[in-house]
């Protein structure tokens, strides 16, 4: 009984030559549509350190033309919401600088003491806030010329200003939040100084 083998003319190597052609043409395709999807693939790198965090409306994010808004995180997406707001929360504060000297920590001045409940972290607040330069008083940002907004608080979406300082607050409370460059937007944003109203927490 013979064994057949398959002829190995030159049609043969002709084909053999055009199917690995084929086949390197077709990697070469994968290879190039892998780049430019990686190209064009939107960066959604960060967000967060930033996140109350300056947010669009949240506070943390780091402040720019589009908002000195605190989402560290940085912007967290925080969402403007409506809220009953208390009548010693009702008027947006006036806040002073602090002064030339660099914040060493943070400090957490109760203005107003809430009688609500405590805040605890992986809540989501609903929260007014107002943010100056502490060296010399000017606004960078404010959600008063918004609406409140809303956060998760504790979880690394905002400064860790905000993350150290609200959690453990009472609903209702009005705190000024004396914050070092290094726990809000860096060196370049320098030392902060919030006024926070907590006008809900859940």
């Amino acid at each position: 009984m013979s064994t057949q083998t398959a002829p190995t003319g030159p049609g043969d190597a002709a084909r053999r030559r055009q199917a690995l052609g084929g086949a390197i043409a077709g990697v070469a395709i994968v290879v190039i549509l892998a780049i430019v999807f990686l190209l064009l693939k939107p960066d959604n790198s960060d967000k967060s350190n930033k996140s109350v965090a300056a947010p669009a409306s949240a506070a943390a994010v780091e402040p720019s033309a589009a908002a000195a808004q605190p989402s560290a995180a940085p912007q967290p997406s925080a969402t403007p919401v409506t809220v009953k707001t208390p009548a010693a929360l009702a008027k947006e504060p006036a806040i002073a600088a602090g002064g030339k000297k660099a914040l060493t920590k943070l400090v957490v001045t109760p203005l107003v003491k809430g009688t609500g409940p405590k805040v605890q972290k992986g809540q989501t607040i609903t929260a007014n806030y107002k943010l100056v330069s502490y060296e010399t008083g000017e606004v960078m940002d404010s959600s008063w010329k918004r609406a409140p907004f809303q956060t998760p608080i504790g979880v690394g979406k905002v400064i860790q200003g905000w993350d150290q300082a609200i959690p453990g607050q009472r609903v209702g409370s009005r705190l000024q939040l004396d914050v070092p460059a290094a726990l809000a937007y860096g060196e370049q944003s320098g030392d902060l100084r919030f006024v926070v109203d907590i006008l809900a927490a859940s």
